[in-house]
């Protein structure tokens, strides 16, 4: 008799997870599905870096048929060095791996989980889109909108950057906000997340 669902084979983490039971991925690794539709992008695990939401999200689009993926990126912390008008500080620095670069452009769609340091949200997400050339969703905490990533070079769906300006190979094309890191993702915010995806289809893109 069939239940209505679909099976997913995920292929699990590199390395061990962090805390009881590795609930927690560790920094570099990628859980990996059968079909490369969707990667959710997570910034490395810390203190102020906290992926909880990640796994929740991931979870509610597998349960509606949605194949992801997530990445766990080596690096995820701080900012990129050329983030002019963000408080750098002496912390980190965010930055790429060619490796994780070439595990994103496997898949159609990126889903970027950010935190709520505007300055950080859209900087993260441009060095991002510098290297990788799939559509992205933007899912984070700090009230953003098109115009804030377009001031900086990003490509997305509604403006875009005067073309002599154009930094990203990759377009953002949906923003959803309100998400707080460390804490539950509302099922109201998991149904936008779920409805832009199935309305970009993934499946159909190149």
């Amino acid at each position: 008799m069939p239940i209505d669902r679909e099976t997913q084979v995920v292929d699990c983490r590199e390395s061990m997870g962090l805390d009881k039971g590795g609930g927690l991925a560790q920094r570099g690794t990628l859980s990996e599905t059968g079909r490369p539709d969707v990667i959710a992008i997570a910034m490395t695990p810390g203190n102020r870096h906290i992926t909880k939401p990640v796994c929740e999200i991931t979870h509610g689009l597998r349960r509606e048929g949605i194949q992801v993926s997530v990445l766990v990126l080596y690096s995820g912390g701080g900012v990129p060095s050329d983030a002019k008008d963000a408080a750098i500080g002496r912390g980190p620095k965010f930055g790429m791996t060619e490796k994780e670069i070439e595990q994103i452009n496997r898949h159609k769609l990126a889903l970027i989980h950010l935190g709520n340091v505007k300055s950080h949200v859209i900087y993260k997400a441009r060095d991002i889109l510098r290297f990788v050339s799939i559509p992205a969703i933007i899912v984070c905490q700090a009230p953003v909108d098109f115009e804030d990533f377009a001031r900086i070079g990003v490509k997305t769906r509604v403006v875009n950057p005067e073309p002599d300006k154009i930094e990203t190979q990759g377009t953002i094309v949906e923003i959803v906000t309100g998400i707080t890191r460390g804490q539950t993702c509302s099922r109201v915010k998991l149904n936008e997340i779920v409805k832009d995806i199935i309305r970009i289809n993934p499946q159909k893109l190149p």
